[in-house]
């Protein structure tokens, strides 16, 4: 295991500490400090290949300029957060804008990420709370990206109750910039996915649960 630094660093400090031939681990920057996460689950894996594969389906059949890559990271605006989403899209064109791009894999303007999507594992804090606050910008967090898009994949309903109902069930939160405001809506079991980056996207929230499963 490599140990992380005791000491708050920045971003830049961060993706030149970050081990390059790490497979087994994988690292963010939450508030300075290098955290690192829990390894995927097969299930939790499964989920991001099915979302990803109907992304860019998509994306191919609308002729969009987007990418998702292996592996990216997103910085936030004060540099106390460095982030791997699950899956990010990406804006090949304005990629030309984004000085960490080329050599460190990295961006921070919205104009670069049309979607985020988080899968949530045993760490759903990271992904309710902590990530929430950076990606979408409200008016108490003007320093936040403003990401246009943000999806939370509950697909396994470990999230709490204040945000999956009670009883847990699975969920996906879908928070989106509609005129200069974020609105958020869930969907569950047989509801349709709504999506403004993608709306024509034919695909149901229990569709991507099922993806979760070794006999889909």
């Amino acid at each position: 295991m490599i140990q992380s630094l005791p000491i708050p660093i920045n971003v830049d400090q961060f993706l030149d500490w970050y081990p390059g031939n790490s497979t087994q681990f994988r690292y963010e920057l939450h508030h300075g400090f290098i955290k690192q996460m829990p390894p995927p689950t097969g299930d939790h894996e499964l989920v991001i290949s099915f979302l990803i594969k109907q992304i860019l389906l998509e994306c191919a059949r609308l002729s969009k300029p987007y990418e998702i890559p292996k592996m990216g990271f997103v910085q936030s605006t004060d540099s106390e957060f460095a982030f791997l989403p699950d899956v990010v899209l990406l804006n090949r064109f304005n990629l030309v804008n984004e000085s960490l791009w080329r050599n460190k894999s990295t961006v921070s303007q919205a104009s670069s990420i049309p979607l985020v999507i988080e899968v949530v594992s045993t760490n759903w804090r990271d992904d309710y709370f902590t990530k929430l606050g950076q990606y979408v910008r409200v008016a108490s967090r003007r320093e936040a990206i403003g990401i246009p898009e943000y999806w939370i994949v509950d697909y396994a309903a470990l999230g709490g109750r204040k945000f999956i109902g009670n009883p847990k069930q699975p969920t996906i939160s879908i928070y989106s910039l509609v005129e200069g405001e974020y609105q958020v809506k869930q969907f569950q079991n047989g509801d349709r996915i709504e999506s403004l980056t993608f709306p024509d996207l034919a695909l149901t929230a229990e569709q991507i649960f099922q993806s979760a499963s070794l006999l889909t």
